[in-house]
This record gives C-alpha cells, sequence and structure tokens, in this order.
C-alpha cells in the first residue's frame, strides 16, 4: 500500500488509536534513538512503513563504517499489544515542511494516532549527579491540563533567536496542531559533557513518562544496571584524575567553567569511556 511518493507503507497494523513516539538518531546524549530502539526491543516494535530518502537527506550525508554505507533511514514500528507507534529517524536535511508532513500523513491517515509525543534533548552546563527534568512543550492548553498530572517542569520560556528558523520538534509541534493532533515535545537536560556519548539517567527519565503515561508496563531492571555502571565509570574517572574531579566539583557547586575547562572536561571524559576504563 502506499499513501503517495515518498511514503512506503509494508504492512497493514491493527492499532485502534494509538500514540506516536517520535525519536531522531542524532540527538545529544544519543536519546533518539536509544529510547526508540528501547521501546522498540522491549514491546516487540515490528516495522511497517518508512519515508524514502532522496527528497529530504543529500548524499553527501551518507556516512561510512566498516566499509559499509550507512544511508539515512526514516522508519515507522508498530507495538500492536501497547496500541503505541515508533518512529525513528535521521535528521532531515530538506524539505522539512512536506518531510513532517509525511510524517504525520502516517500517523494520521494510517494509523489513526490520537496524541503526539516528540523526543528531545538539550545540553546543560550542569554536572552528571544532577538529577535529570523532563520538560515539555506543548502544543494545545487541553495536553497542558493532561501533562499537569505528572511530575514535569513546566513553564519554561524559550524563544527563537532572530533571523533562526524554530527548531524540527517544535515545527512538528506546530504542524501537529494546524492537523488538530495533541503533541507535545519531551526535553532532557543532559550533561554538556555526555552529549556526544551517551546518558543513561537520560535514557530513563524519558522512559519513565512514557512508560507512566502510555501504560507500557516495562521493566527496567536492565537500564538501571547500566545507570549504574556508567556512574561507577565516571566515579573512577573523577578519583584517577584530579582535574576532572575538580571540574565536576565546580559544576556540582554551580560554577561556570571557562570554555577551555569545558572542552577539556569534554575531551577527557570521552577518552576515559571509550578506553573501557
Amino acid at each position: 500500500m502506499s499513501l503517495g511518493k515518498p511514503i512506503k507503507i509494508y504492512k497493514e497494523v491493527e492499532l485502534p488509536r494509538p500514540s506516536l513516539v517520535l525519536g531522531w538518531k542524532e540527538d545529544g546524549g544519543n536519546l533518539g534513538r536509544k529510547v526508540t530502539d528501547y521501546l522498540n526491543n522491549k514491546l516487540k516494535g515490528e516495522e511497517f512503513a518508512e519515508i524514502e530518502p532522496e527528497e529530504f537527506f543529500p548524499l553527501g550525508g551518507v556516512a561510512i563504517k566498516g566499509d559499509l554505507a550507512q544511508f539515512p533511514e526514516s522508519k515507522f514500528y508498530a507495538c500492536p499489544e501497547h496500541e503505541l507507534v515508533v518512529f525513528q529517524s535521521d535528521t532531515p536535511g530538506a524539505e522539512w515542511y512536506k518531510f513532517l508532513n509525511s510524517v504525520l500523513d502516517v500517523a494520521e491517515n494510517h494509523c489513526r494516532v490520537k496524541e503526539l509525543y516528540i523526543i528531545g534533548a538539550m545540553v546543560s552546563f550542569s554536572a552528571h549527579t544532577t538529577p535529570r527534568e523532563l520538560l515539555t512543550v506543548v502544543n494545545s492548553a487541553e495536553m497542558k491540563e493532561v501533562l499537569s498530572q505528572y511530575d514535569l517542569a513546566r513553564d519554561m520560556d524559550y524563544q527563537t533567536p532572530p533571523g533562526e528558523r524554530p527548531t524540527l520538534n517544535s515545527f512538528l509541534l506546530w504542524i501537529a496542531r494546524e492537523r488538530n493532533i495533541p503533541g507535545v515535545s519531551l526535553w532532557v537536560p543532559i550533561p554538556f559533557y555526555l552529549a556526544a556519548m551517551e546518558d543513561a539517567q537520560a535514557h530513563k527519565k524519558i522512559l519513565s513518562f512514557l512508560n507512566e503515561r502510555l501504560v507500557l508496563e516495562i521493566d527496567f531492571s536492565d537500564l538501571d544496571q547500566e545507570i549504574r555502571e556508567q556512574n561507577e565509570k565516571l566515579a573512577l574517572a573523577r578519583s584517577r584524575f584530579p582535574q576532572i574531579d575538580d571540574y565536576i566539583n565546580r559544576l556540582e557547586s554551580n560554577l561556570m567553567l571557562s570554555e577551555e575547562e569545558n572542552e577539556e572536561l569534554i575531551r577527557k571524559i570521552e577518552d576515559f569511556l571509550k578506553e573501557g576504563a
């Protein structure tokens, strides 16, 4: 079945009124990819549709890893037992409006999605020992009322800088509102020195909310173990390298580092974690 180029539908799915969770692969802390992969693995998501890449991704964006070309992908997965659709995609480089409308064409016309949850990361100049917050931006008063019962950070203010276009997530929220699809953009601040790698605590913050909101009944014991291991590695880095400990101590005291110190902390943490400690 096809909803028209560039959409390909591979199979029909029985989803009466599902929710849609959307994540971008290139997000900070690997947040979008990790959360959507986790949901698909835990809930046995099955691929049923995709958006073809030709119009939205430049050829120069193709990565080569181990002699294997990594082509951009934008795929939909169905989790029928939980009335959930998961969309995972590379970030489009062109034709944002057409791409995002294609996403919502599948959501609305093929799946009859009732609400939209968009995953997003933001860089924070705080220490990894700071509890993660979950911030939200909604596209309707009704969705704001629905979310008022959850433990979420509220009243976030943000203005797109002059001369810049809105974020992809904000743009998608606006398009969803125009199509009468209630939506929320979920943002987790990630410590800047973990933004290029992974932040297991941020992953769980998003997943815990989705688990409660969508009644997914997920067991997070594996993710809890991942969080413990990451915290142990970071504690080991602090014990081995006094300079790392000093930088993080200052962040824990709400003191800012210089730009050079920020860059040095990023480099030292990334090198330490990549070596496997």
